[in-house]
């Protein structure tokens, strides 16, 4: 699904220059769920940000199924990213001013998904992720393992291929982070791709694989499951 080489991205000032990802390469297959760590300041963030389409890189490849997308214009990594990922913040990064409903139907809208399919798709996915109860709550009126249920049921109610999730339990007792995690590997045995950004340990053996991060480089890479093969499918058309 995912190929980089050599990937870079730098930040200029008029004073300094800081490498953020130093000719970085790996390949993430499909239906793999892969944990990223490193200290902060490693770059995990600025590589999750490019894998996401949401910046992009300065030097080197990026293949995103099948297509070289390194230097893809905004338009053309939007268009890419709304039909394909879905996010986990660890911040959630919930709307206050909308419902539940209205938080998980907000993608689905930007796709142009009709009104009768957008309240199938919602509801199903709320009584996937056990929130439909919650359904009319505002996110200020939820616990913080209910709100980043809400933020799951968002990043994966238009289904994409792969989920992004950076610090997805961050916020979370161990309880709900937990719950967090086994929500992740349900949609992770189900085929979908997950690349995750975390600090714990704990978190991280739910992966396939770990990828260990120091000074924008990739320096070790820890096998913990085999992946079950599941073939590649082409995307193109959602480019």
């Amino acid at each position: 699904m995912i190929k980089i080489t050599d990937l870079e991205k730098i930040y200029r000032t008029d004073l300094i220059e800081t490498v953020a990802i130093n000719k970085m390469s790996f390949e993430v297959r499909q239906g793999e769920f892969v944990a990223i760590m490193g200290p902060s300041g490693c770059g995990k963030s600025t590589l999750l940000n490019i894998l996401g389409l949401l910046d992009d890189c300065d030097g080197g490849s990026f293949i995103f199924n099948g297509q070289e997308i390194a230097h893809f214009n905004e338009q053309k990594r939007a268009m890419l990213r709304k039909k394909n990922i879905g996010f986990v913040f660890q911040s959630f990064n919930l709307i206050d001013e909308l419902t539940v409903y209205e938080n998980v139907e907000l993608p689905l809208i930007y796709n142009n998904i009709r009104p009768a399919d957008r309240k199938v798709m919602v509801e199903e996915t709320l009584e996937k992720m056990q929130i439909m109860h919650r359904k009319n709550h505002f996110p200020q009126q939820l616990s913080g393992g209910q709100q980043q249920r809400v933020a799951v049921a968002r990043a994966v109610v238009n289904k994409p291929k792969l989920i992004l999730a950076d610090e997805p339990t961050g916020n979370l007792d161990s309880h709900n982070g937990n719950e967090v995690m086994d929500m992740l590997t349900s949609l992770n045995e189900a085929g979908t791709t997950i690349i995750m950004v975390t600090h714990s340990e704990h978190d991280a053996k739910f992966s396939h694989r770990i990828i260990r991060m120091l000074d924008g480089e990739k320096i070790t890479e820890n096998i913990l499951r085999e992946l079950d093969y599941i073939p590649d499918t082409d995307l193109k058309e959602n480019a």
